[in-house]
């Protein structure tokens, strides 16, 4: 791909926890306009590569750009929307009185905060103290705060853990949505049936990246079924070592995040 048409371009990045590097050396690309799924078992280094793209993540080295300019750059502050794992919101104000905080903090329009409580389907709860809400219902309120100013690139730390099957279906039918009217998603996941709902691929392990395909060119490339299927073939191919291993098993023993 074309570093002009990608909307995130990583090229051998490296990070170090202590002793340990946990990024070596990464390259890859993200395209404009797609809903791109980073799937891996939990420890892989899902949540450091993120970290890096939105520009909280001390590098040792390599280059992350975002549209163009530096990841973490003041010129990316409202291009670029981030979902973190842990629900980043005020538990003594309610659902409205977040997002509002956030419109001015993000100098969003005024009509802001009521689309992205009808995106995330919170309207019921729209006066409701954040901190008497469900676990699924305050990561809907942290993916509405990301939704404010129409981010160009949202970048979703496993968005859709704790939530019902069907509040999944619609969040993904929202992804979808999104990437139609030209903005660009990188969402990570551990549960592999989700990356049937992706656009494009990206397949890691152990600070690696194993694929980046579609998924029915992964599933052609690999001879499988389902993505199960092709994590496994994969991990057979270039780490035979963990040829049995299940694909949410954490086989090094310590956390990448």
């Amino acid at each position: 791909m074309n570093s002009a048409e990608a909307a995130v371009v990583v090229e051998g990045l490296r990070v170090r926890r202590g002793r340990r590097t946990v990024l070596d050396g990464l390259d890859l690309h993200i395209p404009r306009g797609q809903v791109v799924g980073l799937l891996g078992p939990s420890g892989c280094g899902k949540t450091t590569l993120m970290r890096a793209i939105v520009g909280v993540q001390r590098v040792a080295g390599g280059r992350v750009e975002v549209f163009g300019q530096p990841a973490g750059s003041s010129a990316l502050r409202h291009r670029v929307g981030y979902v973190t794992q842990t629900a980043s919101v005020y538990d003594d104000l309610t659902v409205r009185q977040n997002l509002a905080y956030f419109r001015r903090v993000l100098g969003a329009g005024r009509n802001d905060v009521e689309r992205a409580i009808a995106a995330t389907d919170l309207g019921e709860n729209a006066g409701q103290l954040v901190g008497t809400l469900s676990g699924g219902q305050r990561s809907r309120v942290s993916l509405a705060a990301a939704l404010l100013g129409s981010p160009d690139l949202l970048v979703l730390d496993e968005p859709t853990v704790g939530l019902d099957p069907l509040l999944r279906v619609e969040l993904w039918t929202l992804f979808h949505r999104l990437a139609d009217s030209g903005t660009s998603l990188l969402i990570s996941s551990h549960v592999m049936d989700e990356a049937t709902r992706c656009d494009r691929l990206l397949l890691m392990r152990e600070g690696a990246i194993l694929a980046d395909q579609t998924p029915e060119g992964l599933l052609r490339e690999t001879g499988a079924e389902d993505a199960e299927g092709a994590f496994l073939a994969l991990l057979r191919r270039h780490h035979p070592r963990h040829a049995l291993a299940e694909p949410g098993e954490d086989q090094d023993g310590e956390a990448a995040r």
